[in-house]
């Protein structure tokens, strides 16, 4: 027990210590910053996994594993659609759920210039239901034809109890290849490297949880609603495909050499960016390079969201980039134009700090400070 003095002192630091603001995506359920320490706190278990083809630890968008007797490495990946299959049930729309964890899955692999292989998937409900199941394999199988890749097997479980009544959960796991001396590392990104960003075209799969606190819990809207001031439904808006950037990445690859590549998934530019940078690099993002979705201007304003917060629950209209040399820039927005993607020129890595900085409205002065170096 402590003597009296040092307990009212230790109650005292306590008091003083000021309590840190709960964020809007904390409030409603999903808590970011949890995760990651989470993540932090298993590294060295997952370590002690290692087996004599293992390459590298977790914390990459995918695991990289030594194909036997063969200058090829294997790289997967694991994960799901998350609280998106909740709208998916409200909306009754099951068959892009599927696209959606596919495409997910291959721009994870995708970051380190892998392309799949094949695909296995897991759906769990608390009762199977034919109709949905049907539309859902669906869209698994539309997006491994469109990537090239086979849907070799998968899991389908009923589990009465686990899971609420008319509801399922779907996850899938890829499995693709990259040549070893074709392998993406980030470890070539250098201050004055450009960063290409290319549209999403909507949410993906992450930051439901507090996209729907804010539409139908705080705004009060119904599934079939228009987002106020243009003519998209909320349905259209929030179920919108998660696209595969595998072809127009593959355009570019053929034109020049990409230094680093992310995808902008959970954790937004801030988490996602720097999982790539090598030591002593830090990147410099001008949000004002692009225009984000209604959808996302709309729920800023409605959840009273914090703008940097925005940035990292939610991609804001830029799924995947692409970082390259400065003299390659063109080049790449080029290759993107006629792969017929749209993309931004967003910003610049530069030196310093391991990390992502907003320097809105100053895309010129970034692309001038990176001419410098």
């Amino acid at each position: 027990m402590l003597p009296a003095r040092n307990a009212q002192a230790q109650t005292r630091n306590q008091q003083q210590q000021p309590e840190k603001k709960k964020s809007a995506y904390a409030s409603s359920g999903v808590d970011i910053d949890a995760k990651m320490t989470g993540l932090q706190s298993i590294k060295s278990m997952v370590a002690a996994t290692a087996t004599a083809g293992s390459i590298g630890g977790i914390g990459h968008f995918g695991g990289l594993f030594s194909s036997p007797g063969k200058d090829t490495l294997l790289i997967g990946s694991t994960d799901g659609v998350g609280t998106k299959l909740k709208v998916a049930s409200m909306a009754k729309r099951h068959t892009t759920v599927g696209e959606d964890l596919v495409n997910h899955c291959v721009n994870d692999i995708l970051v380190q210039g892998a392309e799949p292989l094949f695909f296995l998937d897991y759906v769990g409900t608390s009762h199977f239901d034919e109709r949905i199941f049907k539309d859902v394999v669906s869209g698994l199988c539309r997006a491994c034809r469109a990537n090239g890749c086979a849907l070799l097997g998968g899991e389908t479980a009923e589990l009465p109890g686990l899971y609420p009544k008319g509801e399922y959960d779907l996850v899938g796991t890829i499995v693709g290849a990259v040549q070893r001396k074709k392998l993406i590392t980030g470890d070539a990104i250098q201050p004055g490297d450009m960063i290409i960003g290319l549209a999403s075209g909507g949410l993906q799969t992450n930051g439901f949880t507090l996209a729907r606190k804010i539409l139908f819990d705080q705004c009060g809207l119904t599934i079939n609603d228009f987002i106020p001031g243009t003519r998209l439904r909320i349905s259209d808006a929030l179920l919108a495909t998660h696209r595969s950037f595998l072809r127009p990445v593959q355009a570019v690859m053929r034109k020049v050499k990409i230094h680093g590549m992310a995808h902008i998934t959970g954790g937004g530019f801030q988490d996602n960016i720097p999982r790539v940078l090598p030591k002593g690099c830090g990147a410099a993002i001008d949000r004002l390079a692009w225009q984000a979705p209604p959808i996302f201007t709309f729920m800023e304003k409605m959840g009273r969201v914090d703008h940097d917060e925005m940035y990292r629950v939610f991609n804001m209209g830029v799924g995947f980039v692409i970082i390259v040399s400065a003299k390659d820039a063109k080049k790449t927005l080029a290759a993107l134009e006629e792969a017929r993607t749209t993309a931004y020129l967003i910003g610049t890595i530069r030196k310093g700090k391991h990390d992502v900085v907003f320097r809105d409205g100053k895309l010129d002065d970034l692309v001038a400070a990176a001419k410098s170096i």
